[in-house]
């Protein structure tokens, strides 16, 4: 497996798979990996004939008072991660190199990027769409994988993608749990004892949701009220509840169609994300009403 730290030597590198006739597949990440990181992994695999794996902590998608610095770092057990998931490279840049002094140049999407996380972190997504399109730019790839834990950012980059031409295929993989519900993320590990128990109640919460909905319940001021409620009662502090159209990510009147329930809440000073999809009247989730009752037993 190669590291490589520098974007001409990067680039350089995919020239080459792609004289090859190989296709190339990117993961990008900002280390601290996981079994969610690991499994996005082995889907890139499956797509392409090669694999890479990028880890860059962005500073750019932080705000002033977020845990850039803090953010975990651990590179070598990352690289030995990547290298038994058989990726062919990590793309490991420096910050300076990825963002020069005299940097003035920015990639922003003005419509899916205005609520849920955007509302509270206003120049996050402007971070994120500059940096995977510099990391498109540097690993040139054919598919690019992403978890739908980060359901608006990746809604986010599939539109950029669409609207500025990129040659690349967005895949998206599904959430990948802890046995008892709380969504794998690489935050996790800031969480308390007490805080980490207390988070269940956000998974917690959105089966619930998805149940009363497949049941009938179709007011949506309950079904967020009853997130809430159940979440604050876990300790968690409420960043926003939404229900919106999983395609433009809008509020939403009632639920049909596709919907999803997003939610973003604090345990401590660790900020989570999770969310559950619906697609009402669909056959698939009639079945799952079985389902999400046994896994509340």
């Amino acid at each position: 497996m190669k590291i490589i730290k520098k974007i001409k030597k990067m680039q350089t590198y995919s020239v080459s798979l792609r004289k090859k006739g190989m296709s190339i597949a990117v993961v990008p990440t900002m280390g601290c990996l996981h079994e969610g990181h690991l499994k996005l992994i082995d889907t890139a695999r499956s797509h392409a004939a090669a694999v890479i794996v990028t880890i860059f902590v962005n500073p750019a998608q932080f705000g002033p008072k977020e845990d850039f610095s803090k953010y975990p770092r651990p590179l070598r057990s990352d690289f030995a991660l990547c290298r038994k998931h058989g990726a062919d490279a990590v793309f490991a840049p420096q910050p300076d190199e990825m963002y020069p002094a005299d940097f003035s140049t920015w990639v922003e999407e003005l419509a899916l990027s205005k609520g849920l996380c955007g509302k509270s972190r206003p120049s996050h997504f402007k971070g994120v769409t500059t940096v995977v399109t510099k990391l498109f730019n540097a690993t040139l790839p054919d598919f690019a994988v992403f978890g739908r834990k980060d359901f608006q950012q990746a809604k986010i980059i599939g539109r950029m993608v669409r609207d500025l031409n990129f040659p690349v295929k967005i895949v998206l993989e599904d959430i990948v749990r802890e046995k008892d519900g709380l969504a794998k993320s690489s935050r996790n590990i800031y969480l308390s004892d007490n805080e980490r128990r207390g988070a269940i109640s956000i998974s917690r919460s959105l089966k619930s949701a998805k149940l009363a909905i497949l049941d009938g319940e179709k007011k949506i001021g309950t079904v967020r009220k009853n997130i809430v409620s159940e979440i604050e009662g876990g300790g968690g502090r409420i960043d926003y509840v939404e229900i919106v159209g999983s395609e433009n990510l809008e509020p939403v009147k009632k639920i049909s169609g596709k919907t999803l329930i997003a939610v973003a809440s604090f345990f401590g000073k660790t900020r989570l994300i999770d969310n559950i999809e619906i697609v009402a009247g669909l056959a698939r989730d009639r079945n799952s009403k079985s389902e999400y009752r046994n896994s509340k037993r």
